[in-house]
Protein backbone atom coordinates (compact mmCIF):
# COMPACT_ATOMS: atom_id res chain seq x y z
CA UNK A 1 0.00 0.00 0.00
CA UNK A 2 0.99 3.62 -0.43
CA UNK A 3 -0.30 6.76 1.26
CA UNK A 4 -1.29 10.00 -0.43
CA UNK A 5 1.90 11.73 0.74
CA UNK A 6 3.95 8.75 -0.44
CA UNK A 7 2.30 8.89 -3.84
CA UNK A 8 2.97 12.63 -4.20
CA UNK A 9 6.60 12.11 -3.17
CA UNK A 10 6.97 9.26 -5.66
CA UNK A 11 5.62 11.25 -8.61
CA UNK A 12 7.65 14.32 -7.67
CA UNK A 13 7.17 18.09 -7.72
CA UNK A 14 7.29 18.19 -11.50
CA UNK A 15 3.74 16.82 -11.47
CA UNK A 16 2.10 16.95 -8.03
CA UNK A 17 2.30 19.01 -4.83
CA UNK A 18 0.66 18.14 -1.51
CA UNK A 19 -1.28 21.22 -0.37
CA UNK A 20 -3.07 19.69 2.64
CA UNK A 21 -2.27 16.14 3.87
CA UNK A 22 -5.69 15.49 5.36
CA UNK A 23 -5.87 11.99 6.88
CA UNK A 24 -2.95 10.88 4.66
CA UNK A 25 -4.93 7.71 3.95
CA UNK A 26 -3.83 4.78 1.82
CA UNK A 27 -4.48 4.80 -1.95
CA UNK A 28 -5.46 1.86 -4.14
CA UNK A 29 -7.02 3.58 -7.17
CA UNK A 30 -7.67 6.86 -8.96
CA UNK A 31 -11.06 7.96 -10.36
CA UNK A 32 -12.54 10.91 -12.24
CA UNK A 33 -15.22 12.93 -10.51
CA UNK A 34 -18.61 12.38 -12.16
CA UNK A 35 -21.42 14.95 -11.76
CA UNK A 36 -24.26 13.74 -9.56
CA UNK A 37 -22.37 10.67 -8.31
CA UNK A 38 -20.43 9.88 -5.14
CA UNK A 39 -16.95 11.38 -5.31
CA UNK A 40 -14.85 8.28 -4.84
CA UNK A 41 -14.71 5.92 -1.91
CA UNK A 42 -12.14 4.99 0.78
CA UNK A 43 -8.77 4.34 -0.79
CA UNK A 44 -9.43 6.37 -3.95
CA UNK A 45 -7.93 9.61 -5.24
CA UNK A 46 -10.54 11.77 -7.01
CA UNK A 47 -9.44 13.86 -10.00
CA UNK A 48 -11.30 17.16 -10.25
CA UNK A 49 -11.06 17.39 -14.04
CA UNK A 50 -13.32 20.12 -15.35
CA UNK A 51 -13.64 21.89 -11.99
CA UNK A 52 -12.91 25.51 -12.79
CA UNK A 53 -13.83 27.67 -9.76
CA UNK A 54 -13.35 27.55 -5.98
CA UNK A 55 -17.04 27.02 -5.21
CA UNK A 56 -17.19 23.90 -7.38
CA UNK A 57 -13.90 22.69 -5.86
CA UNK A 58 -15.27 23.06 -2.32
CA UNK A 59 -18.43 21.19 -3.35
CA UNK A 60 -16.35 18.32 -4.73
CA UNK A 61 -14.28 18.22 -1.54
CA UNK A 62 -17.49 17.97 0.49
CA UNK A 63 -18.69 15.04 -1.63
CA UNK A 64 -15.29 13.37 -1.40
CA UNK A 65 -15.21 13.85 2.36
CA UNK A 66 -18.68 12.35 2.73
CA UNK A 67 -17.63 9.36 0.60
CA UNK A 68 -14.44 8.83 2.59
CA UNK A 69 -12.13 9.36 -0.41
CA UNK A 70 -8.41 9.53 0.35
CA UNK A 71 -7.79 12.75 -1.56
CA UNK A 72 -8.79 15.16 -4.32
CA UNK A 73 -6.62 16.57 -7.10
CA UNK A 74 -7.15 20.00 -8.68
CA UNK A 75 -4.99 21.83 -11.16
CA UNK A 76 -2.92 24.88 -10.27
CA UNK A 77 -3.81 27.56 -9.22
CA UNK A 78 -7.25 26.32 -8.11
CA UNK A 79 -5.83 23.95 -5.50
CA UNK A 80 -4.04 26.84 -3.81
CA UNK A 81 -7.12 29.04 -3.41
CA UNK A 82 -7.64 29.96 0.25
CA UNK A 83 -11.24 28.71 0.47
CA UNK A 84 -10.32 25.41 -1.20
CA UNK A 85 -7.38 24.82 1.14
CA UNK A 86 -9.50 25.69 4.19
CA UNK A 87 -12.24 23.30 3.09
CA UNK A 88 -9.75 20.46 2.61
CA UNK A 89 -8.32 20.93 6.09
CA UNK A 90 -11.81 20.97 7.57
CA UNK A 91 -13.23 18.01 5.64
CA UNK A 92 -10.38 15.48 5.79
CA UNK A 93 -9.44 14.39 2.24
CA UNK A 94 -5.91 15.25 1.18
CA UNK A 95 -5.69 18.16 -1.26
CA UNK A 96 -3.20 17.69 -4.10
CA UNK A 97 -2.20 20.24 -6.72
CA UNK A 98 -1.50 19.18 -10.31
CA UNK A 99 0.76 21.29 -12.51
CA UNK A 100 -1.32 23.48 -14.82
CA UNK A 101 0.02 22.05 -18.10
CA UNK A 102 -0.17 18.37 -17.08
CA UNK A 103 -2.60 15.95 -18.73
CA UNK A 104 -5.28 14.23 -16.64
CA UNK A 105 -4.83 11.11 -18.76
CA UNK A 106 -1.13 11.05 -17.97
CA UNK A 107 -1.87 11.49 -14.27
CA UNK A 108 -4.18 8.47 -14.28
CA UNK A 109 -1.51 6.37 -16.01
CA UNK A 110 1.26 7.44 -13.65
CA UNK A 111 -0.79 7.12 -10.44
CA UNK A 112 -2.08 3.68 -11.34
CA UNK A 113 1.45 2.58 -12.23
CA UNK A 114 2.74 3.73 -8.85
CA UNK A 115 -0.19 2.14 -7.00
CA UNK A 116 0.29 -1.15 -8.86
CA UNK A 117 3.97 -1.08 -7.99
CA UNK A 118 3.12 -0.55 -4.32
CA UNK A 119 0.69 -3.48 -4.28
CA UNK A 120 2.94 -5.88 -6.19
CA UNK A 121 6.52 -4.61 -6.35
CA UNK A 122 8.46 -6.15 -9.17
CA UNK A 123 11.89 -7.68 -8.48
CA UNK A 124 13.44 -6.54 -11.74
CA UNK A 125 13.23 -3.68 -14.24
CA UNK A 126 9.73 -2.47 -15.04
CA UNK A 127 8.02 -1.97 -18.36
CA UNK A 128 8.92 1.72 -18.67
CA UNK A 129 12.60 0.85 -18.17
CA UNK A 130 12.47 -1.54 -21.12
CA UNK A 131 10.57 1.05 -23.17
CA UNK A 132 13.42 3.53 -22.77
CA UNK A 133 15.62 1.53 -25.13
CA UNK A 134 12.86 1.60 -27.73
CA UNK A 135 12.60 5.37 -27.27
CA UNK A 136 16.38 5.67 -27.68
CA UNK A 137 16.16 3.77 -30.97
CA UNK A 138 13.29 6.02 -32.09
CA UNK A 139 15.32 9.12 -31.29
CA UNK A 140 18.28 7.67 -33.22
CA UNK A 141 16.05 7.12 -36.26
CA UNK A 142 14.76 10.69 -36.08
CA UNK A 143 18.25 12.17 -35.72
CA UNK A 144 19.95 9.61 -37.97
CA UNK A 145 22.67 9.44 -35.32
CA UNK A 146 23.52 7.47 -32.14
CA UNK A 147 21.61 8.51 -29.00
CA UNK A 148 21.79 8.06 -25.24
CA UNK A 149 19.06 8.91 -22.75
CA UNK A 150 20.41 10.28 -19.48
CA UNK A 151 18.89 11.49 -16.23
CA UNK A 152 19.65 14.80 -14.54
CA UNK A 153 22.64 13.21 -12.76
CA UNK A 154 24.28 12.19 -16.05
CA UNK A 155 23.48 8.52 -15.53
CA UNK A 156 22.77 6.54 -18.68
CA UNK A 157 19.21 5.18 -18.69
CA UNK A 158 19.21 3.70 -22.22
CA UNK A 159 21.06 3.92 -25.51
CA UNK A 160 20.33 3.28 -29.15
CA UNK A 161 22.09 1.06 -31.65
CA UNK A 162 24.88 2.30 -33.98
CA UNK A 163 27.13 3.27 -31.03
CA UNK A 164 30.11 1.77 -32.88
CA UNK A 165 30.30 4.99 -34.91
CA UNK A 166 30.70 7.25 -31.89
CA UNK A 167 33.72 8.54 -29.96
CA UNK A 168 35.63 7.13 -26.96
CA UNK A 169 33.72 9.39 -24.54
CA UNK A 170 30.40 7.87 -25.64
CA UNK A 171 31.78 4.32 -25.34
CA UNK A 172 33.03 5.07 -21.81
CA UNK A 173 29.66 6.57 -20.94
CA UNK A 174 27.78 3.44 -22.02
CA UNK A 175 30.20 0.97 -20.46
CA UNK A 176 30.38 2.88 -17.17
CA UNK A 177 26.65 3.77 -17.23
CA UNK A 178 27.53 7.40 -16.55
CA UNK A 179 29.39 10.26 -18.20
CA UNK A 180 33.18 10.20 -17.53
CA UNK A 181 34.47 12.87 -15.09
CA UNK A 182 36.61 14.68 -17.67
CA UNK A 183 33.61 14.99 -19.97
CA UNK A 184 31.47 16.26 -17.07
CA UNK A 185 34.11 18.91 -16.39
CA UNK A 186 34.06 19.97 -20.07
CA UNK A 187 30.26 20.19 -20.07
CA UNK A 188 30.21 22.23 -16.86
CA UNK A 189 32.83 24.60 -18.23
CA UNK A 190 30.70 25.03 -21.36
CA UNK A 191 27.65 25.90 -19.24
CA UNK A 192 25.67 22.95 -20.63
CA UNK A 193 24.12 21.81 -17.36
CA UNK A 194 23.17 25.35 -16.42
CA UNK A 195 21.33 25.76 -19.72
CA UNK A 196 19.60 22.37 -19.40
CA UNK A 197 18.42 23.15 -15.89
CA UNK A 198 16.95 26.53 -16.86
CA UNK A 199 15.56 26.13 -20.35
CA UNK A 200 13.71 23.73 -22.66
CA UNK A 201 15.73 24.86 -25.67
CA UNK A 202 18.08 22.39 -27.38
CA UNK A 203 21.78 22.85 -26.58
CA UNK A 204 24.62 22.36 -29.05
CA UNK A 205 27.78 21.15 -27.29
CA UNK A 206 31.09 21.74 -29.07
CA UNK A 207 33.71 19.02 -29.53
CA UNK A 208 35.57 18.21 -26.34
CA UNK A 209 38.47 16.29 -24.81
CA UNK A 210 39.64 12.82 -25.86
CA UNK A 211 38.16 13.13 -29.33
CA UNK A 212 34.65 13.87 -28.09
CA UNK A 213 32.41 14.73 -31.04
CA UNK A 214 29.82 17.56 -30.90
CA UNK A 215 26.52 16.77 -29.22
CA UNK A 216 22.96 18.01 -29.62
CA UNK A 217 21.17 17.85 -26.28
CA UNK A 218 17.39 17.94 -25.96
CA UNK A 219 16.20 18.68 -22.39
CA UNK A 220 13.45 16.49 -20.95
CA UNK A 221 11.19 18.46 -18.62
CA UNK A 222 7.88 18.08 -16.80
CA UNK A 223 6.14 20.93 -15.01
CA UNK A 224 9.29 23.03 -15.19
CA UNK A 225 11.42 20.30 -13.61
CA UNK A 226 14.46 19.02 -15.50
CA UNK A 227 14.26 15.22 -15.53
CA UNK A 228 16.95 14.28 -18.04
CA UNK A 229 18.16 14.72 -21.60
CA UNK A 230 18.43 13.16 -25.04
CA UNK A 231 22.07 13.22 -26.19
CA UNK A 232 22.68 12.95 -29.94
CA UNK A 233 26.16 12.55 -31.46
CA UNK A 234 26.09 15.37 -34.04
CA UNK A 235 28.85 14.63 -36.56
CA UNK A 236 26.89 16.88 -38.91
CA UNK A 237 24.28 19.53 -38.23
CA UNK A 238 20.82 18.24 -37.26
CA UNK A 239 18.06 19.85 -39.31
CA UNK A 240 15.44 22.03 -37.55
CA UNK A 241 12.69 19.54 -38.48
CA UNK A 242 14.56 16.69 -36.83
CA UNK A 243 15.21 18.85 -33.76
CA UNK A 244 11.49 19.63 -33.51
CA UNK A 245 10.60 15.93 -33.70
CA UNK A 246 13.17 15.12 -31.01
CA UNK A 247 11.61 17.79 -28.78
CA UNK A 248 8.21 16.15 -29.29
CA UNK A 249 9.72 12.80 -28.34
CA UNK A 250 11.14 14.43 -25.19
CA UNK A 251 7.58 14.99 -23.90
CA UNK A 252 6.87 11.28 -24.27
CA UNK A 253 10.16 10.45 -22.56
CA UNK A 254 9.22 12.75 -19.67
CA UNK A 255 6.22 10.54 -18.86
CA UNK A 256 8.40 7.44 -18.81
CA UNK A 257 10.93 9.14 -16.55
CA UNK A 258 8.18 10.27 -14.19
CA UNK A 259 6.82 6.76 -13.99
CA UNK A 260 10.27 5.28 -13.45
CA UNK A 261 10.90 7.75 -10.66
CA UNK A 262 7.50 6.99 -9.16
CA UNK A 263 8.15 3.25 -9.20
CA UNK A 264 11.63 3.75 -7.77
CA UNK A 265 10.19 5.97 -5.05
CA UNK A 266 7.51 3.41 -4.20
CA UNK A 267 10.04 0.57 -4.15
CA UNK A 268 12.34 2.59 -1.89
CA UNK A 269 9.47 3.42 0.47
CA UNK A 270 8.41 -0.23 0.67
CA UNK A 271 11.97 -1.30 1.42
CA UNK A 272 12.29 1.41 4.08
CA UNK A 273 9.02 0.29 5.72
CA UNK A 274 10.15 -3.35 5.71
CA UNK A 275 13.56 -2.55 7.19
CA UNK A 276 11.98 -0.24 9.78
CA UNK A 277 9.61 -3.00 10.94
CA UNK A 278 12.51 -5.45 11.13
CA UNK A 279 14.52 -3.05 13.30
CA UNK A 280 11.59 -2.06 15.51
CA UNK A 281 10.23 -5.43 16.55
CA UNK A 282 11.32 -8.05 14.04
CA UNK A 283 7.83 -8.20 12.52
CA UNK A 284 9.20 -8.10 8.96
CA UNK A 285 12.08 -10.12 7.50
CA UNK A 286 15.14 -8.32 6.23
CA UNK A 287 15.30 -8.69 2.42
CA UNK A 288 18.82 -10.14 2.62
CA UNK A 289 20.21 -13.34 4.16
CA UNK A 290 21.93 -13.23 7.58
CA UNK A 291 24.28 -12.45 9.15
CA UNK A 292 23.70 -8.70 9.18
CA UNK A 293 25.08 -5.59 10.80
CA UNK A 294 23.00 -2.50 11.62
CA UNK A 295 24.73 0.81 10.95
CA UNK A 296 23.66 4.31 11.98
CA UNK A 297 24.52 6.81 9.25
CA UNK A 298 24.80 10.48 10.00
CA UNK A 299 26.65 13.77 9.93
CA UNK A 300 27.78 15.91 12.83
CA UNK A 301 26.47 18.87 10.83
CA UNK A 302 23.25 17.07 9.91
CA UNK A 303 19.95 18.76 9.18
CA UNK A 304 16.83 18.11 11.24
CA UNK A 305 15.02 17.04 8.06
CA UNK A 306 15.08 13.23 8.30
CA UNK A 307 13.79 12.78 4.76
CA UNK A 308 16.58 14.93 3.36
CA UNK A 309 19.17 12.93 5.30
CA UNK A 310 17.67 9.68 4.03
CA UNK A 311 17.82 11.02 0.47
CA UNK A 312 21.48 11.96 0.99
CA UNK A 313 22.51 8.50 2.13
CA UNK A 314 20.38 6.85 -0.53
CA UNK A 315 22.22 8.90 -3.16
CA UNK A 316 25.64 8.10 -1.66
CA UNK A 317 25.04 4.35 -1.43
CA UNK A 318 23.55 4.11 -4.92
CA UNK A 319 26.39 6.21 -6.34
CA UNK A 320 28.85 3.56 -5.18
CA UNK A 321 26.98 0.55 -6.49
CA UNK A 322 24.42 -0.51 -3.86
CA UNK A 323 21.44 -0.51 -6.22
CA UNK A 324 18.89 -1.71 -3.65
CA UNK A 325 20.11 -0.15 -0.39
CA UNK A 326 18.47 -1.40 2.81
CA UNK A 327 17.97 2.04 4.37
CA UNK A 328 15.32 3.42 6.68
CA UNK A 329 14.69 6.16 9.21
CA UNK A 330 13.76 5.28 12.78
CA UNK A 331 13.41 7.66 15.74
CA UNK A 332 15.19 10.41 13.81
CA UNK A 333 18.21 8.25 12.86
CA UNK A 334 19.12 6.83 9.44
CA UNK A 335 19.93 3.12 9.60
CA UNK A 336 21.35 0.70 7.05
CA UNK A 337 21.30 -3.08 7.30
CA UNK A 338 24.50 -4.43 5.79
CA UNK A 339 25.44 -7.98 4.91
CA UNK A 340 28.17 -9.38 7.12
CA UNK A 341 30.51 -11.22 4.73
CA UNK A 342 32.46 -14.27 5.78
CA UNK A 343 35.56 -12.80 4.17
CA UNK A 344 37.03 -9.38 3.59
CA UNK A 345 35.15 -8.41 0.44
CA UNK A 346 34.24 -5.05 -1.02
CA UNK A 347 30.91 -6.30 -2.39
CA UNK A 348 28.28 -3.55 -2.23
CA UNK A 349 26.16 -3.51 0.90
CA UNK A 350 28.90 -4.94 3.15
CA UNK A 351 30.99 -3.37 5.89
CA UNK A 352 34.27 -3.31 3.90
CA UNK A 353 32.38 -1.65 1.05
CA UNK A 354 30.86 0.98 3.36
CA UNK A 355 34.28 1.73 4.83
CA UNK A 356 35.55 2.44 1.30
CA UNK A 357 32.48 4.54 0.45
CA UNK A 358 32.78 6.61 3.60
CA UNK A 359 36.47 7.26 2.96
CA UNK A 360 35.54 8.62 -0.48
CA UNK A 361 32.56 10.63 0.79
CA UNK A 362 34.49 12.10 3.74
CA UNK A 363 36.98 13.60 1.32
CA UNK A 364 34.18 16.09 0.60
CA UNK A 365 32.46 16.17 4.02
CA UNK A 366 34.53 15.37 7.12
CA UNK A 367 31.45 15.33 9.37
CA UNK A 368 30.00 12.12 7.87
CA UNK A 369 30.12 8.97 9.99
CA UNK A 370 28.91 5.36 10.09
CA UNK A 371 28.43 3.73 13.50
CA UNK A 372 28.11 -0.05 13.23
CA UNK A 373 26.64 -2.32 15.88
CA UNK A 374 27.80 -5.89 16.31
CA UNK A 375 26.96 -8.75 13.91
CA UNK A 376 23.37 -10.05 14.01
CA UNK A 377 22.62 -13.71 13.23
CA UNK A 378 18.86 -13.62 13.88
CA UNK A 379 15.99 -11.10 13.83
CA UNK A 380 16.29 -10.77 17.60
CA UNK A 381 19.97 -9.86 17.20
CA UNK A 382 18.96 -7.04 14.85
CA UNK A 383 17.40 -5.14 17.75
CA UNK A 384 20.62 -5.48 19.75
CA UNK A 385 22.77 -4.40 16.80
CA UNK A 386 20.51 -1.38 16.22
CA UNK A 387 20.79 -0.36 19.89
CA UNK A 388 24.58 -0.62 19.73
CA UNK A 389 24.68 1.43 16.53
CA UNK A 390 22.52 4.12 18.14
CA UNK A 391 24.77 4.26 21.20
CA UNK A 392 27.88 4.63 19.05
CA UNK A 393 26.17 7.35 16.97
CA UNK A 394 25.29 9.27 20.14
CA UNK A 395 28.93 9.14 21.21
CA UNK A 396 30.03 10.47 17.82
CA UNK A 397 27.45 13.25 17.94
CA UNK A 398 28.54 14.28 21.45
CA UNK A 399 32.21 14.30 20.52
CA UNK A 400 33.05 11.21 22.57
CA UNK A 401 34.19 9.40 19.42
CA UNK A 402 35.73 10.76 16.25
CA UNK A 403 33.57 10.70 13.09
CA UNK A 404 34.34 8.19 10.38
CA UNK A 405 33.68 4.45 10.39
CA UNK A 406 33.17 3.28 13.98
CA UNK A 407 32.67 -0.42 14.73
CA UNK A 408 31.45 -1.79 18.06
CA UNK A 409 34.48 -4.09 18.15
CA UNK A 410 36.75 -1.03 18.18
CA UNK A 411 34.76 1.11 20.64
CA UNK A 412 33.00 -1.36 22.94
CA UNK A 413 34.69 0.14 26.00
CA UNK A 414 33.23 3.57 25.26
CA UNK A 415 29.75 2.02 25.02
CA UNK A 416 30.18 0.16 28.32
CA UNK A 417 31.33 3.31 30.12
CA UNK A 418 28.51 5.35 28.59
CA UNK A 419 25.92 2.80 29.71
CA UNK A 420 27.38 2.86 33.20
CA UNK A 421 27.44 6.67 33.23
CA UNK A 422 23.75 6.79 32.37
CA UNK A 423 22.90 4.15 34.97
CA UNK A 424 24.81 5.94 37.74
CA UNK A 425 23.30 9.34 37.01
CA UNK A 426 24.48 12.70 38.28
CA UNK A 427 23.27 12.26 41.88
CA UNK A 428 25.85 10.09 43.75
CA UNK A 429 24.27 7.46 46.00
CA UNK A 430 26.88 7.93 48.70
CA UNK A 431 30.58 7.98 49.30
CA UNK A 432 32.88 11.01 49.50
CA UNK A 433 31.92 12.77 46.25
CA UNK A 434 29.07 14.98 47.56
CA UNK A 435 31.35 16.50 50.22
CA UNK A 436 34.27 16.92 47.81
CA UNK A 437 32.06 18.52 45.18
CA UNK A 438 30.58 20.94 47.73
CA UNK A 439 34.10 21.89 48.86
CA UNK A 440 35.22 22.50 45.25
CA UNK A 441 32.21 24.69 44.58
CA UNK A 442 32.63 26.71 47.80
CA UNK A 443 36.43 27.07 47.93
CA UNK A 444 37.49 26.73 44.30
CA UNK A 445 39.58 23.61 44.94
CA UNK A 446 40.09 20.84 42.39
CA UNK A 447 39.51 17.73 44.45
CA UNK A 448 37.19 15.96 41.99
CA UNK A 449 39.56 16.15 38.97
CA UNK A 450 42.46 15.27 41.28
CA UNK A 451 40.68 12.14 42.52
CA UNK A 452 39.78 11.19 38.92
CA UNK A 453 43.40 11.50 37.80
CA UNK A 454 44.62 9.51 40.81
CA UNK A 455 42.15 6.70 40.05
CA UNK A 456 43.18 6.73 36.36
CA UNK A 457 46.85 6.42 37.37
CA UNK A 458 46.43 4.55 40.64
CA UNK A 459 49.79 3.96 42.28
CA UNK A 460 51.57 6.24 39.79
CA UNK A 461 51.91 9.71 41.32
CA UNK A 462 54.05 10.96 38.45
CA UNK A 463 51.51 9.92 35.80
CA UNK A 464 48.60 11.42 37.76
CA UNK A 465 50.50 14.67 38.28
CA UNK A 466 51.32 14.92 34.57
CA UNK A 467 47.63 14.43 33.71
CA UNK A 468 46.79 17.36 36.00
CA UNK A 469 49.80 19.42 34.85
CA UNK A 470 50.98 19.81 38.46
CA UNK A 471 54.04 18.74 40.47
CA UNK A 472 53.81 15.31 42.20
CA UNK A 473 54.19 17.06 45.57
CA UNK A 474 51.11 19.17 44.73
CA UNK A 475 49.21 15.98 43.98
CA UNK A 476 50.20 14.42 47.32
CA UNK A 477 49.22 17.61 49.14
CA UNK A 478 45.78 17.61 47.54
CA UNK A 479 45.22 13.96 48.44
CA UNK A 480 46.05 14.67 52.08
CA UNK A 481 43.80 17.73 52.22
CA UNK A 482 41.03 15.75 50.50
CA UNK A 483 41.00 13.24 53.36
CA UNK A 484 40.71 16.12 55.84
CA UNK A 485 37.45 17.15 54.16
CA UNK A 486 35.99 13.62 54.15
CA UNK A 487 37.23 10.06 54.36
CA UNK A 488 38.20 8.77 50.90
CA UNK A 489 38.43 4.97 51.06
CA UNK A 490 40.31 3.55 48.06
CA UNK A 491 41.17 0.26 49.70
CA UNK A 492 39.27 -2.09 47.36
CA UNK A 493 38.99 -2.33 43.55
CA UNK A 494 35.21 -2.21 43.83
CA UNK A 495 35.24 1.10 45.68
CA UNK A 496 37.74 2.57 43.23
CA UNK A 497 35.56 1.43 40.30
CA UNK A 498 32.40 2.86 41.90
CA UNK A 499 34.10 6.19 42.55
CA UNK A 500 35.42 6.38 38.99
CA UNK A 501 31.96 5.69 37.55
CA UNK A 502 30.47 8.39 39.78
CA UNK A 503 33.12 10.85 38.63
CA UNK A 504 32.49 9.92 34.97
CA UNK A 505 28.77 10.62 35.45
CA UNK A 506 29.57 14.03 36.92
CA UNK A 507 31.97 15.05 34.17
CA UNK A 508 30.42 17.43 31.62
CA UNK A 509 29.75 15.94 28.19
CA UNK A 510 31.85 17.33 25.28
Amino acid sequence: MISVSGLVDALGPGLLRLVAPGRDAQVHDVVLAEPGEAAGQPGEIVLGAGVADPAAAVALLERAGAAGASGVVFKSPLAGAAEVTAAARRLGPALVELQRDASWTHVIWLVRGAVDRAHAPLPGPSGPQDDLFALADTAAEIADAPVTLEDARSRVLAYSGRQDSTDPARVSTIVGRRVPPQVIAHLRASGVFRKLARSSDPVLVPAGPDGMLPRLVIPVRAGGEWLGSIWVVARTAISPDRVRRLAELASVLALHLLRLRAEAGVARRLTADQVRAALQDGSQPVPAPPPWRVVALGSQAGTEDVRRRLDLWDAITRRYGWHRPLLTDLSGTIFAVLAEPGRDTAESGTMPWLRHVLTRARAHDRTLYAAAGGPAHSPADLLRSRTEASELASLVESGGLAPGTVLLEDAWDAVVVERARKAVGTDPLGGPLPALRAHDEKHGTSYLPTLAAWLDHYGDPKGAAQALAVHPNTLRHRLRRMNEVTAVDLSTPQKRLALRLQLTALEPRP
